[in-house]
This record gives C-alpha cells, structure tokens and sequence, in this order.
C-alpha cells in the first residue's frame, strides 16, 4: 500500500512538473546558439572555439542576423569567455604553436581578413589585407608563418602575374564552339566596341555587354551555383605570410586549379593538399582529386603524393612525427562516400597504402599523441586517431589505432558529436542531444567521464521535450530499417492527436536523436500538439554503403515501403488519430512527399518543400545535376525510361491529397521549375494545391537561410495541416 501511495504521489509530482514547463514555441529557433571550431591549445589546457548566434538586425525591425565570435575556455565548467565582439563576425580561430597567440578571420569591407590576437594582453591586430579575402589560416610549426587560402576569379586570375605569369589562359580548354585555342579570352583593349563595325570590334561590343551585365555568355557545364548562375570559375589558392605587421603575402601555387584542405608537413617545408588529378581537364569535368605537396618556398610547383584514376583522394593529415598520413578515398563517380586510408610518409612519399575497414562516411580526422609507454629510453611514442561519423541516428567520436587499424566507439548513438578537437588524453567537443542542441564538453581518451563546460543553450531546460522512442523495421530487401516516434510534448491520457510522418533529404541524410539540424522542428511540432514519426529509409546514410546503393533506380517505391511502414507503426499509438495523418519532406523528401501523394491516400495534408518532381527535367535545371546518371541514366539513352517511371511528375493526375509546395526563388541545387511544373499541373487538375515562392531564398533556406523566413516556413507548416486536421479543420479532401 505504501509503494502505491508513494508510486502515485511520484507520477502525480512528475505531471505537474511537466505542467509547469513551457512549450517550445516557433521563435525559439532565435535563441539556438551552435557551438563549432574548436581547437586545444598545444598544451591541451585551454581550448578557442566559435559560437554561432542569430541577433535581432539593428537596422531592421523583425529582421535578425547570424553572428559568430570567438570564444576561449580552460576546461572547467562555467569557463568559456567571449574573445570576439562586436557587429563583424569572427571565425577559424587557430592555435600558435608556442600557445600564445590565436589567428581568426574578421570579415573587413566584405572581404575576410586573417587577425592576430596575442593572449597575454593587447588588441587584435589585422595580418592580411589581401583583395581576394584571407581564410582558413594555418601556422608554420614553428610560429613564424600562417599559411591561408584566397579565392580568385577567372577574371583577376587573367590580371595576376603571380598567379598566372604571361596572362595566359588555362591550359585546358574553355570549350568555347568555334574556337581551337583560348585566345579568345584575351581581347585586345585598343579595340573601340562597335555595334556596326568589324568583327573584332562586333566582339569588343559583346564583349561590354558581358561587363556591363547586359547577358551572361556561358560555356561551362556546371554554370548554376547555390543562388545564382556562374558563367566563369573561380579558384582556390593557397598563400604564405610572415605574422609580421605590413608582411607582404606569398603566393604558393599557381594556376587555373584549386588547392584546399592544405596542411603543414611537421617540419615546415611544405603543405599537403588536395587539388584536380588532371590539369589539362576542364575543372567541370574532373572528378578525380589528387593529394599533392606545396613547397612553403612558393616556387609554384607541386609533387603528387596520392593520385589514381577514378579515384577522389582528399583530407590529408599528417601524424605529428611526420612518418604517417591519414587520407580519405573514394571512387570519383556513382553513389559512394570516402574511405579511411592509411600510409608510410617519407619524406613526401607515400608507401604502404591500406583501407581501414569501417563500413560509415567519416569525417574530421584528427591524430592525438598519446601518452608514452614504458619507462626511460624504453618508452615509446604512439599516435591514435580520432574521427566522426554519421550513424545509426547518432553522430559518434571513434578512435583508430593506425598500427592495428582498429576502431573503436566511444560515445553513443543517442547524440551527435558536431565538432572535436584531441590533445593528448584530452578531448574537447560539440555535441548535440535531445536535451539540448548545441553544448561544449570535455571528455578524456575513453570519453567515458564528459564535462559540460558551457550552457549557451540553458534555455531549454525550462522547455517541456519530448523524447523520441526508437522503433526498428525489416524491409522487403531483409534490411532493418530505424524510425523513431515523438509524443506530442504535452499528452493528456484519452485524448487522441494528429501524426506528422518527417522524412529527410539526400537522399543519403540520416536522422535520429544525434542530428542536430531538425532538433527546433521536432520539438515544435511536438508543442504544437503533433506527434512525429521519422525514419532512415533504404538510401539514407549512416547504414554502410549497401544500404546507402539500395535505393539505386528506386527513389519511389522502396523508400516509400520504408517509411509507410513507419508511419503504420506509429499509427497504432493509443494516442494518434489515424483519420489525422499528414506528411512533409525537403528536396529528396519532397520528391518523395510527392511521390507517396501520388501513390497513397491516407494523408490528409501534404507539405513538399524544394523538391524534385521530374528528373528530366532536373538534368538540366539543378546544380545537383550529377544525381540522374548516378542513381539512373542519362535521359538520351536506352535506359531512359527509369527516369519517368522515377519521377512523381508522372504520376501527377492521381494526386488528390490537399498540397502545399515550397521553393526558393534563387534555390538552384533543386530548381524552383521543378516546384512549378508540379503546381501548375494540379491547379489545372483543379486539386487543392498552394505555391509559396521564398524570394532571394536557397536551398539552404530551412538550415541558414534567412530567419524571418525559416520562420515563415515553420508556420507554414503549421497553418497549413491546422486547415486539415485541426480542431477547426473542416476535413475536406478532393474526391
């Protein structure tokens, strides 16, 4: 009698201290504070980090803006301080190698700049003051330089004599019809632009109108960026300065390619980095990336260290003796993510090759000296190497033994670790949880024992949660399928609520409990009296490449098998109403929003977001082009009918379920036509169906873009399955 009362009296206390948490609400998405870049000091007694903020605009009222600073922190909890303010961002704070100073980047005229900031005292005090912008700095090991990369245009790099010595053009070809060479790029200034004149003055006055922005001439194949056309290409190189004021920079390669991903060689010579295996190949159509040696004496040449046809090698590190090399590889084309490798380093040449076997995409590879074994002459110097990977619905820290090729899980599925960095035995991190978003912590070798240091995000701890239930499925190819099941926040015993079936894009993304980027979405969903239901249908990453190939010339019906049965499994909740289903998804997932509308009638809301409806279509239209040939064919080929069999434009005519579409009107990635064939077609059908076009807004809309916005497109979703399956709903639906 006495455990009842007791039992009783918990859960009543527990009730009534759910009751007195407060709802997440749509605005809270401002408060979200993201912790990233972090780097230990050599030491490993302090560690810099970045911390991203959206502020309310100054200048405009109901408008805000992202700010990230620079934050330092010992590693006690409480410590984290701010070294940064003011209105222009500051970011990529890196270590000198004595400790004693940070490098970071401010932007300054709208240009990145590289500053200094000495720790024991003192101003910030501006290094670069380059007209290609400065970022990613990186010391010299021994404190003297900061190696940093700038981005140039076609245009500057024909102007620059350092880059490009004699003004030539590239050596491979613009692809220009009708033209043998690349003469073509130099015109001659001293001729006067003539409408009506001769043909070289004829291709003078074309030639204003480009200037001028009067028409766009393109000739490359990848001419579409994230928000706008990009006739020209641009290219990343990698520069050298003294951290001396009034220091004049240095370039260190040369040419039209790419360098990046550059890392010092311990003892300074020079830097790996990653850049196109073939140089007489147009950059569009290169797709193998060669690991490539940069003198620091800025002669401009380069020696490759890993290169193979059909191969993409990138993330090069480099162990701190110098004798080993840590790399990622993957084949350069069809549906793969990047291996693990390991090499002798000589020098700088690699010997030895051998793949780890780890069957996720890894990410953030990280050698950590480990404390010495043995004592006196006998002890000896080992090496680990720390990475993060997406999966199962979490984001673990892993460690590789680089002698064994072991790898070992050190924290768990439940959570996502979003940035690290490794000095000796200690390790500092991000990590995101269902219990807070974005927190820094400090954990040893093991990352058994974690430390809060920071509590940028303590607001949420005054939020009532909900908590979501992992749930497994075997699909038709015998594959196990994860879905996990949210509660809405505040649930009364009796009462039924509405069931929101959230699918991801990628189609190679993963969610679960450790993804940070649907965390505020979830949450307010779940506030709003929805219960959500998510799965990692076949396709998705985070399940090993199998997995991830299973959905090859399938983007339709075995994803929707997957997450149908999800949404089925929820349903039989005591507390959903199956009459009350609806259903949403972003580019991938909202071609398969699309795609199940066309197929299934049990929702009775439906909201598509940038999707992809006709993959023909999206050849030519998105920036993301390369996903047609790698999961089906090319439209002019024997094969091409998998493309209209694939696409839910096909299948427009049995879409009855109320729509709403979403698209940015500069999001190129996916192409707003593909938004506006598919609503065109069901207005003319006469279906109920709503076109939302978000202007000035990529594809990056729901994740960075603009927060009004981000806003809008929250409520949107909201408003729009309230129309249908809320209290007022009136439950219409096209017969």
């Amino acid at each position: 009698m006495l455990k009842r009362t007791f039992l009783l009296l918990f859960l009543t206390t527990q009730f009534v201290y759910a009751q007195t948490k407060n709802k997440v609400v749509v605005t809270d998405l401002t408060r979200i504070k993201q912790v990233g870049g972090i780097e230990l000091s050599p030491d490993g007694k302090q560690a810099v980090y970045a911390l991203t903020t959206i502020e309310p605009n100054p200048d405009q009222k109901e408008e805000y803006e992202y700010k990230t600073h620079v934050y330092l922190t010992g590693l006690q909890a409480g410590d984290p301080k701010a070294l940064t303010r003011g209105p222009e961002s500051a970011r990529q704070a890196t270590w000198s190698p004595d400790g004693q100073r940070i490098a970071f980047v401010r932007t300054v005229k709208g240009k990145g700049q590289i500053f200094i900031m000495p720790l024991n005292g003192g101003e910030a005090w501006q290094l670069t003051t380059s007209p290609y912008g400065a970022s990613s700095p990186a010391w010299s090991p021994d404190g003297k330089k900061i190696a940093f990369t700038s981005v140039v245009t076609t245009n500057q790099m024909l102007n620059d004599s350092i880059l490009n010595p004699g003004k030539n053009g590239p050596l491979w070809s613009l692809e220009k019809p009708g033209f043998s060479t690349n003469n073509f790029i130099k015109p001659d200034k001293k001729i006067k632009a003539n409408p009506d004149g001769s043909l070289a003055e004829i291709r003078a006055y074309l030639n204003k109108d480009v200037d001028d922005k009067k028409a766009k001439v393109i000739n490359r194949l990848n001419f579409q960026g994230e928000s706008t056309t990009e006739p020209d290409l641009s290219f990343t190189h990698l520069y050298v300065v003294d951290v001396a004021e009034g220091a004049a920079p240095k370039a260190l390669t040369r040419g039209f390619w790419s360098f990046q991903a550059a890392n010092w060689l311990p003892n300074g010579q020079g830097l790996l980095a990653v850049t196109d295996r073939d140089s007489l190949k147009h950059p569009d159509r290169e797709s193998d990336n060669a690991i490539v040696f940069i003198p620091a004496s800025g002669a401009g040449t380069r020696t490759v260290v890993l290169a193979e046809a059909g191969k993409s090698y990138g993330s090069p590190e480099v162990s701190p003796d110098g004798k080993q090399l840590a790399f990622m590889v993957s084949p350069s084309e069809g549906v793969n993510f990047g291996q693990i490798g390991l090499a002798t380093l000589n020098g700088i040449t690699a010997s030895g090759t051998q793949l780890v076997t780890f069957d996720r995409a890894a990410s953030n590879l990280t050698w950590a000296e480990l404390p010495a074994t043995g004592k006196g002459k006998k002890a000896a110097t080992t090496y680990a190497i720390y990475f993060s990977a997406s999966s199962n619905g979490g984001v673990p820290l892993y460690r590789l033994n680089p002698a064994t090729r072991e790898v070992v899980q050190l924290t768990s599925y439940e959570s996502g670790v979003t940035a690290f960095d490794v000095v000796g035995n200690q390790i500092v991190f991000a990590k995101t949880e269902v219990t807070n978003p974005s927190e820094l912590y400090v954990t040893d070798a093991t990352a058994k024992n974690q430390t809060k240091l920071s509590n940028h995000n303590e607001w949420v701890s005054q939020k009532q949660l909900s908590f979501p239930e992992k749930h497994t499925y075997k699909n038709s190819l015998g594959q196990t399928v994860d879905y996990w099941i949210m509660k809405p926040s505040f649930v009364e015993n009796g009462k039924k609520y509405p069931l929101l079936l959230n699918m991801h894009g990628g189609p190679t993304a993963m969610w679960g409990p450790g993804e940070a980027s649907m965390w505020h979405e979830f949450q307010y969903m779940c506030s709003q009296g929805y219960g959500v239901v998510y799965a990692n249908p076949r396709g998705s990453g985070g399940y090993g490449i199998n997995f991830q190939r299973a959905n090859i010339k399938d983007w339709g019906t075995g994803p929707t098998e997957d997450v149908l049965a999800a949404a089925t499994a929820a349903a039989k909740e005591a507390w959903v109403d199956t009459s009350r289903q609806v259903i949403t998804g972003g580019s991938y997932a909202g071609y398969l929003t699309a795609w199940i509308v066309g197929h299934d009638n049990r929702f009775k809301a439906a909201f598509s977001q940038r999707g992809v409806y006709d993959l023909t279509t999206f050849l030519g239209e998105g920036n993301a082009w390369r996903l047609v040939p790698n999961y089906f064919a090319y439209p002019w080929t024997a094969d091409a009918k998998v493309l209209d069999a694939n696409s839910p434009y096909t299948f427009v005519e049995n879409i009855k379920t109320p729509l709403l579409i979403k698209h940015g009107e500069n999001d190129l990635r996916t192409g707003v036509i593909q938004s506006e064939m598919l609503y065109k077609s069901l207005k003319i059908l006469g279906r109920p169906v709503e076109y939302v076009r978000m202007p000035g807004a990529t594809h990056e809309l729901s994740r960075s873009g603009n927060v009004r916005q981000r806003i809008d497109r929250m409520l949107r979703i909201y408003e729009f399955f309230e129309r249908y399956v809320g209290p007022d709903a009136q439950g219409l639906t096209q017969k």
